[in-house]
């Protein structure tokens, strides 16, 4: 910056203060804090909003989904008197005045019909047999092949069994005339107990000998009750009725076995009359009205809603809408979960202002933390919704395995490793109440659901491998397991159910432990977070830039694994982050590698090439290094906390060396030439070689790890010019150090108190004695076995 331009700037800002005018800084800054709180505030009431919309949808009782076979997730109570006919109960009084009413049959005749045309066709047959075989009836081997044809064409012609002996005996009873007076006798009983009625021995249950009253259909359509036979009173009847005197008696006999083939139960279930008779009956009885009392339970969170119940419940959701008073209690029970939530989220805020107050003031963390917690209790949510799927209503074990299917440990996880375990724990808490609301009020799964939360956050603290974020989630879901059996043997749960509970537990535990390591690049990249875990990734030798700096800058290398080392030391004792300090120590250099022979760690002999350069010139390619270094960070997604120290590890501090040549240069003698111009007086504070081209950009360090590491670069580098490592000489090296950037101001940005300050020295101190502490030479050939290996 010109001498001019620093005059302009000098006097406007004491004009500004002298009139009270706003400088354009001030009023950007003022910009940026109006936009800061308006983002805190949109982020504030989106969250409020969507929580209440999550743990609210479809939980009113105008709104809520119920179906029959679900489990019920919440109370349902009738808040008003009403009544409702029931459906369901009506029908169930006209299924049970329906079986008080007796069926209706209808007599068969057709069986009666077959058997007349046979009997008579048999008739035919024996009467022209007996005038082909006039000498005699008996069954000889000339007349058998007739007798059996005769006999296999009356069985065909039904379901009967006659034999050739039976036919035989027939011819036996006399002539023809005579036969057929003794089988119109017979048709005469059948006929008159096919009209009675012959019913089966299981349907006529009575006391033999006395006929049992049936309901009778007649041709005409009406219905009376009418005494049937059993077909064993009606095989006494027909046997008694055959007993003519004068017939001989095999001829009796023979006639009533083909006689009692024609007789065969003919009161036939009339189904088509039954089922009128039915419906006239259920109509004149009056629906069931069912009177519900204010404070009844209609619903019970947990039970498997019945199909009465789901009535009951439909009743009542008609009854609240079709009175005005409805939308007033529904919108108070919203109002109490408005009211609900915004008690968790002031007491978050609360927790965060006392615990982490860094976190409340950056939109960023609140950004993530109003994130996850939405997306958590999203999910939960999509679980519940499950439960109305037919997989569910129909299988009661899975569906109560539902609640141990929510991933409640989710946003847990993620805000404990992102930021860290204390906000985890109340993430935990804050997710499981709102499980505990969602699922019905169920105390159980809010305790359950915190501890296995509680669980995987302690095995997840410090985590730096991936396989221990699932093992900690894998962890949190055997604990769910295990209380889920304990709760079941306690409830006299079937055994199978609890084997599907402990199974969705454990499942769930790992499935979110998996879904945690897949979400967490993904989260760093957008709000701009650094876990331990990318931290450990990145210390690794062979990353790209580092390689690079290996061959390229050796010395800047070994440089950084000092400050890398200095600084790890440094914020354990202060207990910052010392994985983030070490990886940031390592590549807050990177820079130099564009021009590795202008600093002096790399130069190999005496000659430097700053010596053809101006010290302006100089200074810019020094400073140039910081630029380079983000430059290379941004290209190869190093995380921002390495991008922060890349920029502010030399603060706004002096490149001294080549100021003080800049310096001594311009009080050089030289010869002026005559000036065109007159020469500006300069106030006597404005040197004559402006500071701010010497002057790295900044920003001064704004964290912990970052004024550790530029302190622990300011101390490595001037220990090299040390001839030997003394307690004392490094103490007085550090503490120089120190005192001169407390005094230029270099750490009045960082969260830095002067107790920690002191442990920083102890620690370089003790970190650099061991370091460099100096070795017992040996005469050639005379050192020690033990030691010859020594490098």
């Amino acid at each position: 910056m010109s001498v001019r331009n620093q005059l302009k700037l000098l006097v406007g800002g004491l004009n500004a203060r002298r009139t009270g005018a706003t400088t354009p800084a001030q009023s950007a800054m003022r910009e940026f804090l109006d936009r800061s709180r308006l983002v805190s505030a949109v982020i504030f009431v989106v969250t409020v909003a969507a929580i209440v919309l999550i743990s609210s949808a479809s939980m009113m009782t105008t709104h809520l989904t119920v179906l029959p076979g679900q489990i019920a997730t919440m109370r349902v109570t009738a808040s008003a008197p009403f009544s409702y006919r029931s459906k369901i109960r009506t029908e169930v009084a006209q299924e049970q005045f329906a079986r008080r009413v007796p069926p209706v049959y209808r007599l068969d005749t057709e069986p009666l019909r077959r058997f007349d045309e046979a009997a008579r066709e048999l008739l035919g047959k024996l009467a022209a047999f007996e005038a082909a075989h006039p000498a005699g009836s008996s069954v000889t081997l000339v007349t058998r092949p007739a007798l059996a044809a005769i006999t296999e064409a009356f069985n065909a012609r039904g379901p009967y069994n006659a034999t050739v002996e039976d036919i035989s005996a027939l011819l036996g009873a006399g002539d023809a005339k005579a036969r057929a007076a003794i089988f119109e006798t017979g048709f005469a009983t059948l006929r008159d107990l096919y009209a009675q009625g012959i019913a089966d021995n299981m349907l006529a249950v009575a006391t033999p000998g006395v006929a049992v009253a049936f309901e009778i259909a007649r041709a005409n359509g009406e219905v009376a009750a009418r005494p049937v036979q059993s077909l064993e009173n009606a095989f006494t009847l027909l046997r008694v009725s055959l007993a003519t005197d004068g017939v001989p008696r095999p001829a009796q006999q023979a006639l009533f076995r083909i006689f009692r083939q024609g007789l065969v139960p003919n009161v036939v279930f009339d189904q088509a009359a039954t089922a009128a008779r039915e419906a006239i009956s259920a109509r004149t009885l009056k629906p069931v009205v069912v009177n519900v009392a204010p404070g009844q339970t209609i619903l019970e969170a947990g039970d498997r809603v019945s199909p009465e119940q789901y009535e009951m419940f439909e009743a009542n959701r008609d009854y609240l809408l079709a009175h005005t008073d409805t939308e007033l209690n529904e919108g108070l029970t919203l109002f109490g979960r408005v009211l609900l939530v915004l008690a968790m989220v002031f007491a978050s805020l609360i927790y965060i202002r006392i615990e982490d107050a860094e976190t409340l003031r950056s939109n960023v963390r609140c950004g993530l933390l109003a994130l996850v917690v939405i997306g958590n209790l999203a999910l939960i949510r999509a679980n519940y919704s499950l439960g109305g799927a037919e997989f569910f209503l129909r299988d009661a074990a899975w569906a109560s395995a539902l609640p141990y299917v929510a991933p409640t440990a989710l946003a847990p996880l993620i805000v404990a490793i992102l930021i860290d375990a204390g906000s985890g724990i109340f993430m935990a808490l804050f997710v499981s109440i709102f499980t505990g609301v969602i699922y019905g009020n169920r105390l159980d799964l809010l305790v359950l659901t915190f501890l296995a939360s509680l669980v995987a956050i302690y095995f997840c603290r410090d985590a730096r491998r991936r396989g221990r974020v699932v093992r900690a989630a894998g962890a949190g879901g055997l604990i769910v397991a295990a209380f889920a059996a304990l709760i079941g043997f306690a409830d006299q749960t079937p055994i199978d159910t609890i084997i599907r509970q402990m199974t969705a537990g454990l499942a769930t535990g790992i499935i979110t432990g998996i879904a945690v390591v897949g979400l967490l690049p993904v989260l760093e990249a957008l709000f701009k977070r650094t876990t331990d875990i990318t931290l450990l990734e990145l210390t690794d030798y062979n990353h790209p830039l580092l390689r690079r700096m290996q061959l390229e800058a050796p010395g800047t290398y070994h440089h950084s694994l000092v400050v890398a080392q200095l600084s790890e030391n440094a914020c354990n004792a202060i207990g910052a982050n010392p994985l983030l300090a070490r990886v940031c120590a390592l590549f807050h250099d990177i820079g130099k590698v564009n021009n590795a022979a202008y600093f002096g760690e790399n130069t190999r002999d005496r000659t430097s090439p700053h010596a053809a350069q101006s010290p302006v010139e100089s200074a810019r390619i020094i400073k140039q290094h910081v630029t380079d270094g983000v430059e290379y960070a941004h290209k190869s997604n190093l995380p921002r906390a390495v991008v922060d120290v890349i920029r502010q590890h030399h603060g706004t501090t002096l490149v001294r060396f080549f100021y003080e040549r800049a310096v001594a240069e311009s009080r050089a003698p030289f010869v002026p030439k005559a000036p065109k111009f007159p020469t500006p007086i300069l106030p006597p504070s404005i040197p004559l070689v402006p500071e701010m081209e010497f002057r790295y950009d900044g920003p001064r360090p704004q964290s912990k790890e970052s004024a550790v590491i530029s302190l622990a670069d300011g101390v490595e580098a001037a220990s090299r010019s040390l001839r030997t490592a003394t307690p004392e000489s490094l103490r007085e090296l550090i503490d120089r150090i120190v005192r001169e950037r407390i005094e230029e101001k270099q750490l009045d940005e960082a969260p830095l108190t002067f107790e920690e300050i002191a442990k920083i020295k102890s620690s370089f101190e003790f970190t650099l004695l061991n370091m460099l502490h100096s070795r017992v030479a040996y005469p050639a050939g005379e050192a020690p076995t033990g030691l010859k290996a020594e490098g």
